[in-house]
Formats: C-alpha cells, sequence, structure tokens
C-alpha cells in the first residue's frame, strides 16, 4: 500500500435498503466520514439481492443523498452459495480490486466476518488494511441455528477464513468484551487492538416524540390497547412459532384489550401457521412491513418489545439492534437468556424479563412481569431510556471510530 493509498472501502454484504445497512452499518459510516479528513474518499459497497432491489428512480436518490454526505456507492449483484459462486466471485474481486486501484484504497473496513472474509482476501492481494466491524462468530452461528452443518464446505470455509482474518486484521471491532475469549478459545488468536461497540441507537430518531403517534394509533385500531410489539425477521437466528406461544400468553392476561403488532416483511400465511399452532387468534395480529424511516414511529405505538433471538451459544457475542431502539423508546423487553450483554442489563437493570426456557410456564411468568413493571407508567419509561442513554449511546461508538482514525491506534498498525 502506498502511502498516498488513504481512501477507505467499506466492505458488506446486504443490499442497501436492508436495515443491517440502513441502522447496523450507515450511521457507522457516517461517524467515520466525521472522523476522517475532508480530502478522504470512502466508498460503500454493498450486494443486491433482487427482492431488496431499489428502481432506478430511488438508487439515483440514494446515490446522490450518499455523496451529499460525501460517500460513493457501489453495487454489485448478490449470488448465493453455490456452484455457480467461485465464477461470480472472480467478477466481485476483478471489480473490487479495479475500484481498490482506481480510487486509491488504502483501508478496507468491511462488516461482519462473511464480508471480512473477503476483504481478507482483497486485502493479501492488494496491500490494504484491514479493520472488521461487528467482530462476531458467524460460521459457528449457521450450525447453531441449523441453517448449516457442521461438516459442510461453507462452514469449514468461513470457519478456516475467519482464523485467517483474525490474525491479519490491523483492529477488531467486536460488539462484546466476552468475543475476545472466544477468538481465544475458538480461533486460538489472543486479540490485541481489539475494540467493544454495542450497536448503538440514533436518540434523535428513536426516542418519546415517537411513542403512542395518534395518527397512527387512530389508523391502526391500536387505542387503549396493550401492544406487544416486535420488528424483525422469523427464522434463522429467531424464534419462529414460540413468538406465539409468549404472545397466546399475553392474549391469556388481557384478553380483548391485547394486540400483537409484527412489524416484518414475512408473508401472511407464515404468520397464520405459526399463529394458528400456537391458538393466538389473527384477528389480534397486525402484521407490516415499514420502511426504516418510519419504524421509530410504529415500534413506539408498543407497551412492550420483544427479542426473540434463539439462545444458542455464539448469540452472546452479537447485539441486537432493535434492544437500542426499545430502550430508547423506553419499552421494557421479554428476551431470550445469553443474548450479548442484553440478557444481563435487562436483568440487573430490571427493565423487562428473560426467558430462562421456552416453556408456558416462561411466558406465563415474562407477562406477568410486564404487567408488574407497566403499573410504573413514566418511572418505568425513564428508567429505560436512562438504560439506552448509558448502553446504547452513538458517543460510544464515536470514542471507537476516533481512536482508530484521528488518534494513534490505527497509525500505530
Amino acid at each position: 500500500m502506498k502511502s498516498s493509498d488513504k481512501n477507505i472501502l467499506i466492505l458488506t454484504h446486504w443490499s442497501f435498503q436492508d436495515a443491517l445497512i440502513q441502522a447496523y452499518t450507515l450511521p457507522y459510516v457516517f461517524l467515520i466520514r466525521k472522523n476522517i479528513e475532508a480530502d478522504r474518499k470512502i466508498i460503500l459497497v454493498t450486494f443486491e439481492q433482487d427482492h431488496l432491489k431499489m428502481n432506478s428512480e430511488v438508487r439515483k436518490e440514494k446515490i446522490a443523498f450518499l455523496r451529499s454526505k460525501g460517500i460513493e456507492l457501489l453495487t454489485l449483484k448478490y449470488t448465493k452459495f453455490n456452484f455457480t459462486l467461485p465464477l461470480k466471485a472472480l467478477g466481485y474481486f476483478y471489480e473490487l480490486i479495479s475500484t481498490i486501484k482506481r480510487e486509491k484504497i488504502g483501508v478496507i473496513h468491511a462488516w461482519c466476518t462473511p464480508a471480512g472474509s473477503m476483504g481478507y482476501l482483497l486485502c493479501k492481494l492488494t496491500g490494504c488494511k484491514l479493520i472488521i466491524d461487528s467482530y462476531e462468530p458467524h460460521a459457528e452461528a449457521m450450525v447453531e441455528n441449523q441453517t448449516w452443518k457442521r461438516n459442510s464446505l461453507r462452514f469449514h470455509l468461513l470457519f478456516y477464513l475467519e482464523k485467517k482474518l483474525s490474525r491479519f486484521a490491523k483492529i477488531l471491532i467486536s460488539a462484546t468484551e466476552g468475543m475476545r475469549e472466544y477468538a481465544r478459545q475458538k480461533y486460538n488468536f489472543n486479540p490485541q487492538n481489539f475494540l467493544v461497540k454495542p450497536a448503538c441507537v440514533n436518540i434523535l430518531e428513536f426516542n418519546r416524540k415517537n411513542k403512542k403517534n395518534e395518527v397512527l394509533l387512530n389508523k391502526l385500531g391500536l387505542n387503549n390497547k396493550i401492544v406487544a410489539v416486535y420488528a424483525g425477521k422469523f427464522g434463522g437466528i429467531y424464534l419462529t412459532v414460540e413468538i406465539f406461544h409468549l404472545l397466546k400468553a399475553a392474549e391469556n392476561k388481557w384478553g380483548e384489550n391485547f394486540r400483537a403488532l409484527l412489524l416484518t416483511n414475512h408473508n401472511l400465511n407464515e404468520i397464520s401457521s405459526w399463529a394458528k399452532e400456537a391458538d393466538f387468534p389473527m384477528e389480534k395480529i397486525i402484521c407490516k412491513f415499514v420502511s426504516h424511516e418510519e419504524i421509530s414511529n410504529y415500534v413506539g405505538l408498543g407497551d412492550f418489545a420483544i427479542t426473540p433471538v434463539k439462545p444458542i451459544p455464539t448469540k452472546r457475542y452479537c447485539s441486537p439492534i432493535k434492544d437500542g431502539e426499545y430502550w430508547a423508546l423506553g419499552l421494557p423487553v421479554i428476551i431470550t437468556k445469553d443474548i450479548s450483554d442484553d440478557s444481563e442489563i435487562i436483568s440487573k437493570e430490571n427493565i423487562g424479563y428473560v426467558l430462562q426456557t421456552l416453556n408456558e410456564i416462561e411466558y406465563k411468568k415474562s407477562i406477568e412481569r410486564i404487567d408488574e413493571l407497566l403499573t410504573e407508567g413514566d418511572v418505568l419509561t425513564n428508567r429505560i431510556i436512562k438504560v439506552a442513554g448509558n448502553y446504547r449511546s452513538f458517543e460510544i461508538a464515536e470514542e471507537v471510530y476516533k481512536k482508530i482514525y484521528k488518534e494513534d491506534l490505527f497509525k500505530s498498525t
């Protein structure tokens, strides 16, 4: 890498419209932009899936918006892990190496280990420095949630690359301190330039003003209802029918006064199937997919929220985006055990309930606890919002990027 190559390639493996870009990547890219010299360029790389593809008008609008922030967008077509991937990968590498040379890229800042694996190979080929952001296990997580098999090629390949990129990266940014011990145990590596940055929340976008929007309450028929809200996916790292058994316990408690607001893009046939299995009435479910720009007002309709991450070992090292958003809106949360630091925070700060196991007794206990907490009114809301500030403030993230890009940590590597 030449000393003149100081521009930054932000490498992800998500589509631009995906919430993981909008909520989990872009805010931090803006912080990086804020903490580097004005003459340094940032190029954001996304991999576009067909169902999230932008039309030409939206794409033009997004490119213009990013350019106004000093960021260029490079979109590549997403390919699944199958027999065509090696050929497609050659095309990706040709495009990215050409971009690295043309744009004088000196740093590849990759989000999560799948993109980090590609970043590792690109750095080996080009001499760029590598930063891994959101450094957490992915290969083992895919096995634990039964998406991959442990003897599969994709598991062995990614796990091998995770070990390699851990040693090669100049800086590792994890969501939890516990990831340091995971690296020691699983990768036989003791990280040195290791920073911790949880999934933070923008309190300008998620705050009291977004709670109980009257127009939406009337539109959705939620006035005077106790509303459970869940924003996210079903399956994969998340529970499915178990969520509806939990909602059934809430219906048993509050009856006609209860509604479930599911902010997801899953189709109604899937939702209906899981609801039927749990004997939860579909007429008490409101299912909507809303844009990231609208999400705070919809989440703000809730009285409590659910974080149904599967309680598998590797989820101890993740950082659910939704928890910070729920907390910033003052919502108590029902969560599974051993999820990031969040399960411990919820228990310690008395701002929700941690499910010790997944059964009817625990679901009932969680709803009884939420019912007790809701009687605290504004006292509870204030306590939860304070937790959001303490544990999910963007000031935490900004300090991390200052250390890397403004202070000595990055230069010393």
